[in-house]
């Protein structure tokens, strides 16, 4: 994209294909008046941070390799060599989720702790899944997520959607 172009309008294209498709009424996109974020409770360099991620870990069925859909924890040591990403929604034909560390970037943020950017991160890094209920998101895996980040004793989360 050029300087001249202009952005694509992913809301509007996304209700075009759906009308498309011969849905309606238009999806309502997830939209907050109370947002639960807060300001950090102190300084980068003083703070125990997470990673979140809407990925998730691989589960081997008779057929197939599929993701879960639920919220889910690992450990950052060893970092995982590979994440379920297949049912995301991300550009395949130009790029590819190989390399977990661009999409969750455990080994970068461990080596950014190590130099004092912000003071570790917890044991474990959290997934939570993209699902298309409201409801679900805030009753059940939103909480469910905090509550892990708090037994964590998280400070912070960086957030990394796929």
């Amino acid at each position: 994209m050029n300087q001249t172009e202009p952005p694509v309008a992913y809301m509007e294209r996304t209700r075009a294909y759906y009308r498309a498709l011969g849905y309606s009424p238009d999806y309502v996109w997830s939209h907050y008046d109370d947002v639960p974020f807060t300001a950090l409770p102190g300084r980068l360099a003083t703070l125990r941070l997470t990673l979140v991620t809407t990925s998730s870990p691989i589960v081997r069925d008779n057929r197939d390799a599929r993701g879960v859909k639920h919220v889910w924890s690992a450990p950052v040591t060893p970092p995982p060599t590979a994440l379920f990403t297949d049912d995301l929604a991300w550009d395949k034909e130009s790029t590819h989720t190989r390399d977990v560390d661009s999409f969750v970037p455990l080994t970068a943020a461990q080596a950014f702790a190590s130099e004092g950017r912000f003071a570790g991160l917890t044991s474990h890094f959290h997934g939570i899944s993209t699902e298309y209920s409201h409801r679900k998101t805030i009753k059940e895996d939103a909480p469910e997520l905090l509550q892990r980040l708090r037994d964590q004793n998280a400070e912070g989360a960086i957030l990394c959607p796929i």
